[in-house]
């Protein structure tokens, strides 16, 4: 029906880069009205993001290993210590720096991938989204610039 092909689509159009392919040889009714419903709302979606100044952007949520929540003992709130990645000290560094840093992080982590070292990999991924999360926090930001931040999408200049 009409009405569980536009459910359906709209479970890509959650993503801001979600896209949807129809196949089929002629295009039927509930075709024709996902269509139409999906440009409508569409429509609806931008011009409201227009008035509001809003930038869509996707939600990143972190990644945890359930075995860490298992074992872990009950978080205690302290100051935040001096960061090491890899062996390096983050805080004070200069912007330009960490950007190397980080770079240099995330091809290690490729790498790790590709050899197979997944453990590796996801320790680097998990380094990588701390010191995203680090710069978010220290940069005057919009929160959607700060979103793509953390999803490694861009980085502040």
């Amino acid at each position: 029906s009409g009405t569980a092909l536009v459910q359906t689509v709209g479970r890509a159009a959650r993503n801001v880069h979600g896209k949807v392919i129809m196949y089929a040889d002629k295009q039927t009714d509930a075709m024709r009205y996902t269509l139409d419903e999906t440009n409508r709302r569409r429509v609806k979606q931008m011009k409201y993001n227009q008035e509001h100044n809003i930038e869509p952007a996707s939600i990143v949520k972190a990644i945890h290993d359930i075995t860490s929540r298992l074992s872990a003992p009950a978080m205690v709130s302290e100051e935040r210590g001096e960061y090491r990645a890899g062996g390096k000290t983050v805080a004070g560094m200069p912007l330009s720096e960490l950007k190397r840093l980080m770079s240099e992080m995330e091809k290690e982590m490729k790498q790790a991938a590709k050899d197979l070292e997944f453990e590796k990999a996801a320790a680097l991924r998990d380094q990588l989204y701390e010191l995203r999360a680090m710069m978010a926090e220290e940069t005057d930001v919009s929160p959607w610039k700060k979103v793509r931040l953390l999803s490694g999408e861009e980085l502040p200049e």
